[in-house]
């Protein structure tokens, strides 16, 4: 009796956005694993099971194929209005989605970034525009709620104030490269942010 074979056929080629998305995972774990300076589009084309000159069709320089990579990474992190009824609450939660996230970032960009912001002549400032500042619109529209509400003062709110929190959690979060603790994140929005503005 013949027996049907039981090789793996050929791997079904990915086209378009597919094989983007893979591209960008792989130079995604190939930064975390080994730093941008050891990074190569060959060993970014090999793990993502695709060619080199695949890799460099899309992307012409390792620092925008870098970029773009951080920024695919970060759209998992996608932050969900709490609409909890209470500013102090919202912001916790929001807080709460972020640590992780931050924690993931700050890890990459203090461990694995330094020769690409040297090289591209950058800044994690200027990186994190592009990254976390995109999620802005959430955190914007929580506090819009709560000056509706009357439950703060917007004329205290400055733009600097209200980043106070995410910035104490970023800042918290590069020093240790750790996840803040769910108290310290309620010592952060109790005891500082919203005395700040009520």
């Amino acid at each position: 009796m013949h027996l049907a074979s039981e090789e793996p056929g050929p791997k079904r080629r990915r086209h378009g956005a597919e094989l983007k998305a893979a591209v960008l995972d792989a130079a995604w774990d190939e930064l975390r694993e080994h730093g941008y300076a050891a990074l190569t589009f060959a060993a970014v084309a090999q793990r993502a099971g695709t060619s080199r000159p695949v890799v460099n069709r899309h992307w012409a320089a390792r620092e925008t194929l870098v970029r773009d990579a951080i920024i695919r990474a970060s759209d998992r992190f996608s932050l969900v209005d709490p609409d909890t009824g209470s500013l102090g609450e919202d912001t916790i939660a929001l807080l709460e989605q972020l640590n992780g996230a931050f924690t993931v970032f700050a890890v990459t960009m203090t461990a694995h970034l330094a020769a690409y912001f040297e090289e591209t002549g950058t800044t994690p400032a200027e990186l994190r525009t592009s990254v976390i500042d995109q999620r802005w619109s959430v955190i914007e529209s929580v506090t819009r709620r709560a000056i509706e509400r009357g439950e703060i003062d917007g004329s205290k709110l400055t733009p600097r104030i209200a980043r106070l929190p995410y910035d104490l959690l970023r800042h918290e979060v590069l020093m240790n490269l750790e996840p803040m603790s769910s108290p310290d994140i309620r010592e952060i929005v109790e005891t500082i942010f919203i005395p700040l503005i009520t």
